[in-house]
């Protein structure tokens, strides 16, 4: 019996989108309907309005059903929010057997050790992933079991969350109705979209710039080495704009997309843009050169603020395959140059692998989210589910 249909949501600040996919023979998974609708009642990716967030969600899912003739009765929801933020943590056990053979059960002790990580009361665990072993005082092991030693340990990376606000983007789907199957961290879902096992291999940086945030994971010596969210994101790019320029937020989104830049152009020295007026608006002109300035200021400190977490965390050093953008962002024209500038590394446009169907959805670096989530969702289901959430996302983000 084939797999039911797994439907990918994503509650955006600038947009909410739901995909539909479904398992084909070879593993290839096949996009085959899609919702798509402007964001109401979030800010940062986070809920403010159940209301008009709820309206949202039904109609991107009426609208993924007419399409791909199909009842939707449980979505695969992708959470993001600046307050994600993760950490490792290191637990340790002694070796059971006398003889000091590593078993499996001495594994699973030490799993259960290394996730039971002590959180401030207000925050919940989102994922636990795997990453390297030690044996004794032997770093890097991979694979402990039949191993002899005398002690077991295991760096676990801990994604975490503030409960309530992980809690109410669960509410606004449930309150449609329609149940919730599985959550995810959205900078996880777009990794598994769009990276290669080589990339991930040799160390990468997946950044994923989104309307209200900028979610980031990195891969380092093989295994998923840091994650997290910062709640900045084109709106304040579109913000800035508007403050600059004394213009409506209408039309500084505009003249962000048509004109925008994220860096500075010598040849856009000495052009002008006229913007006509708009009600209790004046018409002006502004020059090009400004709009690249302000433009560039914004996305140059994200950018720096996540090189920033990623020295501290001993991690850029290790990251030989580059960067790689998804996001309604990686869109701006020259994103690719300012992020090779300031990380140092190739950089290049995520687009979604291992999947066909409707081509708007496979191939628009906005998409990965959604796509990841999905192929997330058939992964799982084929997967052994005894092993728990935590395990099975070590098997798609880790090794």
């Amino acid at each position: 019996m084939g797999l039911p249909p797994i439907v990918a949501l994503e509650i955006g600040t600038s947009k909410v989108l739901a995909i539909v996919g479904e398992m084909h023979e070879g593993g290839n998974v096949m996009i085959t309907s899609m919702g798509k609708h402007p964001s109401a009642g979030v800010r940062k990716g986070e809920i403010v309005d159940l209301e008009n967030a709820g309206a949202c969600v039904r109609t991107v899912l009426a609208e993924a059903e007419e399409m791909g003739k199909v009842s939707i009765r449980q979505v695969h929801l992708a959470i993001s929010g600046g307050h994600i933020q993760s950490l490792i943590n290191r637990g340790t056990v002694p070796v059971q057997s006398k003889d000091g053979e590593i078993t499996r059960d001495d594994i699973e002790q030490v799993m259960d050790v290394a996730r039971a990580v002590n959180l401030p009361p207000e925050r919940d665990v989102m994922h636990t992933i795997c990453q390297h072993f030690c044996i004794d005082d032997q770093e890097m092991v991979i694979q402990p079991e039949g191993m002899e030693g005398a002690k077991l340990s295991l760096d676990m990376l801990v994604l975490h969350g503030v409960r309530n606000r992980l809690r109410n983007t669960v509410r606004v789907v449930r309150s449609v109705p329609v149940e919730v199957q599985d959550v995810a961290f959205s900078g996880l879902c777009s990794a598994l979209a769009v990276l290669t096992p080589e990339q991930k291999a040799g160390g990468a940086i997946v950044i994923d710039l989104g309307g209200g945030t900028t979610d980031y994971v990195a891969y380092a010596n093989n295994v998923l080495a840091a994650a997290g969210a910062l709640g900045i994101g084109g709106d304040h790019i579109t913000n800035d704009i508007a403050l600059a320029f004394n213009i409506p937020i209408s039309q500084a989104e505009t003249l962000k997309g048509e004109s925008g830049s994220a860096i500075l152009d010598s040849s856009s020295t000495g052009q002008k843009i006229t913007l006509p007026p708009e009600v209790g608006f004046p018409g002006r002109a502004i020059t090009l050169r400004a709009l690249h300035t302000v433009m560039s200021a914004r996305v140059d400190e994200v950018l720096r603020m996540i090189k920033k977490r990623l020295i501290s965390e001993d991690i850029l050093h290790h990251v030989g395959a580059g960067v790689v953008l998804t996001g309604g962002g990686a869109h701006m024209k020259g994103i690719v140059a300012l992020t090779e500038k300031i990380f140092g590394l190739p950089c290049s446009i995520g687009k979604p692998r291992g999947v066909s169907g409707l081509v708007t959805a496979t191939e628009g670096p906005e998409y990965a989210t959604c796509i990841g989530m999905v192929q997330y969702g058939f992964k799982y289901s084929l997967g052994n589910r005894s092993q728990g959430f935590g395990s099975m996302f070590k098997k798609l983000f880790g090794r």
